[in-house]
């Protein structure tokens, strides 16, 4: 029992100590940096007001968030048994590998003459593009897919944000995620190393992607916070602000699905649900029921029944539809 214990404090540790990591202690401390150079340089607050609004107690010690931390701790148990059920990386790629052989029309190894430098920065250039069109397309489907909402309101019920709002998860989505992760890495590894062999790496800082390490050191955290980063609205086109994902989670219903993307802007763009970033304040939060309750058994076991309910509907729509192209079609048979 002590060892499972220090298992558990142990990988809740490492959340804060390895650089792969979104909230990294060294994230956190650059978005710290960058949340107060913004108020203070952008909102022309003095450095004391800066970091008072920063770390507003009605912020950081709202039931809001009290409920954030309770869902972070309980979801690393649940995690940590369920995360066996996922179908791994390796047996993915291995899979795909074998699939790519029996193919003809590129033959392995077509690129292995590719310097190994330029190898790597395809490799880190390609993984963290196509990882990031990945989650934007999961999350796309989360608004989307009644069923997959029901579990990724969850994140969406926050009415306060900080750094560690992004652990506000339903475990459904958490596996749904982790799954999805698995099939990127494994898409993404085993075409690589079909067409390039053994040359295929990373380029790393601190043994993280030099992409991730870019990405979170820019302020990533501050996407789930109540600092209201804007970028240019060229920029914007590109790139997601804090800003724009702070919409994403808005009350205000011109703001519904809007803002999937988390470091690349630009599949919003081509998918149209592309919004800048305003100067005005948004309340974060549901306008439902489920927004207005943060207590733990509520948020774990409200998205089942909204799922099956969810289902349920789906079900009587098509009987519906069926009855109703029935009697289109028995209609069409008498007048003919």
């Amino acid at each position: 029992m002590l060892e499972l214990l220090n298992d558990y404090f142990l990988s809740l540790l490492n959340e804060v100590a390895n650089p792969q990591k979104r909230v990294f202690f060294g994230y956190l401390l650059s978005a710290v940096a960058i949340a107060l150079l913004w108020l203070c340089a952008v909102e022309k607050l003095s450095l004391k007001t800066a970091i008072k609004k920063f770390f507003d107690k009605r912020i950081w010690f709202s039931r809001s968030s009290f409920a954030d931390f309770k869902i972070i701790l309980i979801n690393r148990v649940i995690m940590s048994a369920g995360v066996a059920t996922v179908v791994s990386q390796l047996t993915i790629s291995t899979i795909l590998y074998d699939l790519l052989h029996q193919q003809t029309f590129i033959q392995p190894l077509a690129f292995h003459a590719t310097s190994a430098g330029m190898v790597a920065i395809l490799f880190t250039a390609f993984f963290f593009i196509f990882d990031d069109f990945s989650r934007f397309f999961v999350h796309r489907l989360m608004h989307r897919v009644p069923f997959l909402w029901a579990f990724h309101q969850v994140h969406h019920s926050a009415e306060t944000m900080t750094p560690f709002t992004i652990f506000r998860t339903h475990p459904v989505e958490g596996l749904i995620f982790l799954l999805r992760t698995s099939i990127v890495q494994g898409l993404v590894i085993s075409v690589f190393i079909f067409l390039f062999g053994s040359k295929v790496d990373l380029v790393t800082v601190f043994g993280a992607s030099v992409g991730v390490v870019i990405f979170h050191s820019l302020g990533s955290n501050l996407r789930h916070s109540h600092v209201k980063i804007r970028y240019p609205k060229i920029i914007e086109r590109i790139f997601i602000s804090p800003g724009q994902h702070q919409i994403h989670h808005s009350t205000e219903e011109k703001h519904f699905d809007k803002n999937f993307g988390v470091a690349f802007a630009i599949w919003d763009l081509m998918f149209g649900s592309l919004a800048f970033s305003e100067k005005a304040s948004h309340k974060f939060g549901l306008k439902t029921k489920f927004g207005l309750k943060h207590s733990v058994m509520h948020l774990y076991v409200e998205p089942f029944k909204m799922a099956i309910n969810s289902l349920q509907l789906s079900k009587k729509l098509k009987r519906r539809q069926g009855r109703q192209l029935y009697y289109e079609r028995k209609t069409n048979e008498q007048t003919s």
